[in-house]
């Protein structure tokens, strides 16, 4: 399946699972992933490079994960915060599927993975880490980023990880440019042609 589908709600093709062993929270464990989702077959060069540069998570509350694919970023964080709520959010069925079957292969019973709307909207994150869709166009990303990024709570940080060549740096400004008035942004870290880039949440948003 074509890699500009796996932002679709319901996959077209048949869903197929096949094994795959990767390194998750510096352990080797063993997932099922599926076509129709993103990077099925191993795990993603930019979200190697978000979870070998973020500090590690908080151990108590609410955490996200924003386009969680088969689950990496979102299995990482209930692996290194099992006292934590994990939400793992995205609008493609199977992508949430394959998580919650991922969270149960290993025994993780604090993921919650679900579409976007189904996240109450009097949750708030103590931190967000994000391999975001930039394929889904620069105005529903920034629609995404202004739902969620406002959600954090006070000194919490979101960590986005994006291909320097697919924008990074003009998606820097744009944070700067929609959040600086409560929230600092910066370049936390670039590694193989990627940046990670960290919102920290300073003062109340204003309303």
């Amino acid at each position: 399946m074509a890699a500009d589908h796996y932002f679709s709600d319901q996959p077209r093709g048949e869903l197929v699972l096949s094994p795959l062993s990767v390194t998750l929270a510096d352990r080797e464990v063993e997932v099922v992933t599926a076509g129709g989702v993103f990077s099925p077959r191993a795990l993603d060069a930019g979200t190697r490079v978000l979870l070998t540069s973020v500090p590690p998570p908080p151990t108590t509350g609410h955490v996200l994960d924003l386009g969680c694919g088969w689950g990496p970023i979102a299995l990482s964080l209930a692996l290194r915060s099992p006292e934590s709520t994990v939400w793992a959010v995205d609008v493609n069925e199977r992508s949430l599927d394959l998580t919650r079957r991922n969270a149960a292969r290993l025994g993780l019973t604090n993921v919650t993975a679900v579409r976007p709307e189904q996240v109450p909207d009097d949750v708030r994150f103590s931190c967000i880490w994000s391999n975001p869709p930039i394929r889904v166009g620069k105005n529903e990303l920034h629609g995404m980023l202004e739902h969620w990024v406002p959600r954090l709570d006070d000194d919490a940080s979101a960590w986005l990880v994006v291909a320097r060549n697919l924008g990074s740096d003009s998606l820097q400004r744009w944070l700067e440019e929609s959040f600086g008035a409560w929230s600092t942004v910066s370049r936390a870290a670039t590694q193989k042609g990627y940046r990670v880039l960290r919102v920290r949440r300073t003062s109340p948003v204003a309303e």
